[in-house]
């Protein structure tokens, strides 16, 4: 066998071993949510859509603490921090969150509240007194500072 064929096998099988590792080494939230989240979309960013609770655990008595209990998780997966100033996050209906001055450090996630609270490096809370969240059909839409979509998640929708 030649030296180029030689050549041109190995990489060939260190492409397709990339390939391999590329989609092991995928986010578990890429398509988590406890089995019920359908057409998660990320783009070009290092930040993307973690975990949703949209189901508020117990039953639903509009408290703040039951408010609280539906968030979003917002990761960095990438090794620089990024802030997150003027991004927002987004449900179907319109509902709007925008980060302040929120440095996301690297390999880091903050939590998205629906209710009141102090925001924190790991917590930020909407101030809403109602649910953001559909337990039946959302779409969570986080948008850069520039209103680019960097990344979707959606649940209770048809594939």
């Amino acid at each position: 066998m030649s030296a180029s064929r030689t050549v041109r096998r190995i990489a060939a099988t260190a492409l397709a071993a990339g390939s391999v590792v590329a989609v092991v080494a995928m986010p578990a939230s890429a398509d988590s949510d406890h089995g019920r989240g359908h057409g998660h979309h990320q783009s070009y960013t290092s930040v993307v859509l973690g975990d949703i609770q949209y189901d508020s655990p117990g039953r639903d008595d509009w408290s703040n603490r039951s408010l609280n209990r539906e968030w979003v998780e917002v990761t960095n997966t990438g090794r620089r921090a990024v802030n997150l100033r003027g991004w927002t996050l987004w449900d179907r209906e319109g509902n709007l969150y925008r980060f302040g001055d929120l440095r996301l450090a690297s390999r880091a996630t903050v939590r998205v509240h629906s209710g009141r609270g102090n925001d924190t490096r790991r917590d930020v809370y909407q101030d809403s007194r109602d649910y953001i969240w559909s337990n039946y059909a959302d779409k969570a839409t986080l948008r850069d500072d520039h209103g680019r979509t960097v990344d979707t998640h959606s649940w209770g929708y048809r594939r």
